[in-house]
């Protein structure tokens, strides 16, 4: 295989490599976030396998002699000389280097925004379980039991009894 095809192939080959699919699978939480993320795999998958098949493969050479007996040689010479004066300009990446910091600061983002994710999960579990301790104990807590943990709430009835505010 020749320059730039082969570099291509070989660092997506690489990429693929690199690339946690299951580590990323786990933090995904909902179904269209699936959809998505499957999609995209597939498609990386599709064009790794491309670039795998296609571009890393030499080019068979040219028998120039089997035409040079059917066709003549003079016209044959013509071709293989305007053959092999083709330069195959070698691929210059310069789309890299403009995204690669904006990738980086999305990645800086993604990881505080995964840090909040966690903390707010975790605040929310602490929560359920104690809105579900509350219904287990609701039918038979008394109303100083209650007022214990919620004091605010406590101070709010009181002022309206002392206020004489009755709801009407």
């Amino acid at each position: 295989m020749s320059g730039a095809g082969k570099k291509i192939a070989d660092v997506t080959f690489k990429a693929g490599k690199t690339i946690d699919w299951e580590g990323m699978a786990k933090i995904i939480v909902s179904d269209e976030a699936r959809k998505e993320f499957a999609n995209l795999r597939r498609t990386f998958d599709e064009v790794n396998s491309q670039l795998q098949t296609k571009f890393s493969q030499e080019p068979e050479p040219v028998d120039w002699e089997y035409y040079r007996k059917g066709i003549g040689s003079k016209l044959v010479d013509m071709y293989k000389e305007a053959y092999e004066s083709i330069e195959i300009p070698k691929y210059v990446d310069t789309v890299t280097p403009e995204y690669k910091p904006k990738f980086d600061a999305l990645l800086v983002e993604l990881k505080d925004a995964e840090q909040q994710s966690l903390k707010e999960s975790e605040r929310l579990e602490k929560e359920i379980a104690e809105v579900q301790e509350l219904k287990k104990k609701l039918s038979t807590m008394t109303a100083d039991e209650y007022f214990e943990k919620h004091p605010e709430l406590r101070k709010k009835f009181d002022d309206e009894i002392r206020n004489d505010y009755w709801g009407y």
